[in-house]
């Protein structure tokens, strides 16, 4: 197998013998990925010219007997339909597109996120979906103002209850701000802040969300010049310019069991 087609040879660092898969197609050279025998990589560069030239498989037809890896099978399966190339595994559909992470795992996204995923990796770690970036791990959640602290089903939900359905219109935000929650008594909604101490402590309850996160602020500072070192995240607060933080920090009121820790 001297003059395997699509099939180069490569060494590691270390010395060790490996295989590069490529193939070409309309001018364009795509990576096929590398394999530790000739033969494995032989039989992707085999299986691509099938995909691509042939028209052959759809998604549901991968299984363990391929040698293409499922991420580029989705990728050449996805440039042949729709003859756009992503090097992420994305298959385009006509108002959104699903991201594959399994044959049996996809994560569906609104068009507008297109080009963020085509250029980013999802990665998945005990269910938690993240990108890296500048070195940086950042949840995917992230993108839609929800915050690392915040808890599916009391700080966000899914519309549909999809939980693998990222579209925006998915996701609904609940409570924005750290240690604010919406209630209602039927008659009227109204914010209630907590904060964890030994156990949760009612701060107060309030009428906007942004006096919460404030007093919930409030609390923090007042509950460390009593000499409570506990590292809490405080709410930051954009809608608000220094001047208008300032005064309803300082009028905000917050329960005595805080002023008098």
């Amino acid at each position: 197998m001297e003059n395997t087609p699509g099939v180069t040879k490569a060494r590691k660092k270390n010395g060790t013998l490996y295989y590069r898969s490529s193939i070409t197609v309309k001018g364009r050279h795509l990576s096929l990925g590398s394999y530790a025998t000739e033969e494995m990589a032989g039989n992707a560069y085999n299986e691509a010219c099938l995909i691509l030239r042939e028209n052959a498989w759809q998604l549901e037809d991968y299984n363990d007997s391929f040698s293409l890896d499922f991420s580029k099978f989705v990728i050449l399966l996805n440039y042949r339909n729709s003859g756009i190339y992503f090097k992420t595994p994305i298959y385009l559909q006509a108002r959104y597109f699903y991201y594959y992470l399994s044959p049996n795992k996809r994560l569906i996204f609104d068009r507008d996120d297109l080009f963020f995923y085509a250029n980013h990796k999802i990665q998945v770690r005990g269910g938690y979906y993240f990108i890296c970036d500048y070195g940086s791990q950042y949840s995917i959640l992230s993108r839609y103002g929800i915050k690392s602290y915040a808890k599916k089903g009391i700080d966000y939900i899914f519309v549909n209850q999809n939980e693998c359905d990222f579209r925006y219109e998915n996701i609904k935000v609940i409570n924005e701000y750290m240690g604010v929650s919406e209630k209602t008594d039927g008659t009227h909604t109204y914010y209630e802040c907590i904060i964890h101490i030994n156990g949760n402590t009612l701060v107060g309850r309030y009428s906007d969300k942004i006096t919460a996160a404030i007093a919930y602020n409030k609390a923090v500072d007042t509950l460390a010049t009593h000499g409570l070192e506990k590292h809490y995240i405080k709410n930051y607060i954009t809608s608000y310019n220094r001047e208008q933080y300032q005064k309803v920090y300082n009028a905000v009121d917050i329960s005595p069991k805080i002023r008098n820790f």
